[in-house]
């Protein structure tokens, strides 16, 4: 029963956390503000978290292996190459819109000032590599290097300024707009199921590809 509640009292902690960070960045956020949206003491927080440092790298965890299995699942589907990125950065940016975790690790990461990874380095590789080992002639008249560097500022791009759309209510508001990017720039890319406002995450996550 203790251990129960002190996994709930984590969660919480967690949340409201992640919410925190997102919103106001790691210096902007407090402690006090935490713990009253998670509604608990501030003696419970830092039993759980010594310092705001500590519950910050919990967050980024979080949301890094988030991140880290969505690149996992759409690796495993074996698209071709040019679909496996547009797949992986519609899937990105509907993780973003929806997951407020990985939305905190990315603002963390590209704040922060310490040795640890920025967000991109747990998907940007997997851009570069589905490109290069793809046969030259599978890839007519196609700039490897500009899609790999179109796909991870399009993608960092909209994580930079999620906290600055005109419409952070419009569902889906981010992924349409990159659907429509790639749909210009590579016209015979099939987009998922739902690209186009929709549940892309649900699309990528299907059983059929």
């Amino acid at each position: 029963m203790k251990q129960e509640r002190a996994g709930r009292t984590r969660r919480a902690l967690l949340r409201a956390a992640a919410s925190e960070f997102d919103r106001l960045g790691y210096s902007g956020s407090s402690l006090a503000r935490i713990a009253r949206a998670a509604e608990i003491s501030m003696g419970a927080l830092t039993f759980h978290f010594a310092s705001k440092g500590e519950l910050a790298a919990a967050v980024r965890e979080d949301g890094e292996a988030a991140t880290r299995a969505l690149v996992d699942h759409v690796a495993a589907r074996q698209e071709r190459p040019l679909q496996s990125v547009v797949s992986l950065t519609l899937a990105l940016v509907e993780l973003l819109e929806r997951n407020p975790s990985v939305r905190a690790a990315a603002r963390l990461a590209r704040e922060g000032s310490d040795e640890q990874p920025a967000w991109q380095c747990l998907w940007a590789p997997m851009i570069g590599a589905r490109l290069r080992e793809a046969p030259a002639e599978s890839l007519p008249g196609v700039d490897r290097t500009a899609i790999t560097d179109m796909a991870v500022h399009l993608v960092c791009g909209v994580e930079a300024t999620l906290c600055h759309r005109c419409h952070p209510d419009a569902p889906g508001s981010n992924v349409t707009m990159l659907a429509r990017v790639w749909r210009q720039a590579l016209p015979d890319v099939r987009l998922p199921a739902g690209a186009d406002g929709e549940a892309a995450i649900a699309a990528l996550t299907a059983d059929e590809p």
